[in-house]
């Protein structure tokens, strides 16, 4: 069963800008840390933004000013709007739900999707 649900890749120019979303189960929405993470070509997976339920927020230091992340209670959807893309932004983009409690260790994946920053 698909937990998480992306959207909203594709080919954009320097400058331009992106909005992902992940649609996730309503109780994976309500009590897992969601986050974006990033996979560019040949190189490791890094995280780029996550949310806390109670929509505390934390960036990469490469996107802080660029990339804002964001929760939709009435839609159970995360969003990442990518603003002032790069070239160096170019990667497979995952959405990540983390649940740590106690002894308890859970999380998700997206299925990823591509972002390509290039003119």
């Amino acid at each position: 069963q698909v937990q998480l649900v992306e959207s909203g890749g594709g080919l954009v120019q320097p400058g331009g800008s992106l909005r992902l979303s992940c649609a996730a189960s309503k109780v994976i929405f309500s009590i897992y840390f969601m986050g974006w993470y990033r996979q560019p070509l040949g190189k490791e997976r890094e995280l780029v933004a996550s949310i806390t339920t109670r929509d505390v927020t934390n960036y990469a230091d490469s996107v802080k000013g660029r990339f804002t992340i964001s929760r939709d209670k009435s839609k159970n959807t995360v969003y990442l709007q990518m603003n002032s893309l790069k070239p160096e932004d170019t990667a497979v983009y995952y959405c990540n739900a983390e649940l740590h409690v106690g002894t308890y260790d859970n999380e998700y994946w997206g299925q990823g999707t591509q972002v390509t920053v290039s003119s």
